[in-house]
């Protein structure tokens, strides 16, 4: 009977590692959105006009998509948590002789929500980072032809 248990266990097993998977991208998204903001904060003080206002421009989205990432980062967290609850009432099942299914699919249920609510922030942080990356209309110089 455990050996029944431990194959249901692998599907939500396979879960957290993809939440494991997705939370170390996040992370690293998240050191290099931190260390560009750190560029731009010295940016600030020593621009002006124009070239302030891209500054300031930028630092909003960076802003934006440090919150996007952290809350999807908490998101994922507690997904796998929840993850790790199913886990350990299927095994609490097992071994206490009680029907604990529904409690099982509850915390399933919500871990694959809170997963896929974080992968909606996942997707709007990309969006948002694309948006910072375009190339502003002044630097191309449309006016010009050249």
């Amino acid at each position: 009977m455990i050996a029944h248990t431990i194959q249901l266990a692998l599907a939500p097993v396979f879960v957290l590692v993809a939440i494991g998977n997705i939370l170390n991208l996040l992370s690293t998204r998240l050191s290099r959105v931190v260390d560009r903001a750190r560029v731009l904060q010295e940016r600030h003080t020593a621009t002006t006009g124009l070239e302030h206002d891209m500054v300031v421009t930028e630092i909003r989205l960076i802003d934006r998509r440090m919150a996007l990432s952290t809350s999807a980062i908490r998101l994922l967290v507690l997904s796998g948590l929840f993850i790790g609850f199913t886990v350990a009432l299927l095994f609490v099942e097992e071994m206490t002789h009680t029907n604990l299914q529904i409690a099982a699919a509850v915390t399933f249920v919500i871990a694959l929500t809170l997963l896929m609510w974080g992968l909606v922030l996942f997707l709007r942080e990309t969006q948002v980072a694309a948006l910072a990356l375009r190339i502003p209309r002044d630097y191309l110089e449309l006016h010009r032809n050249i």
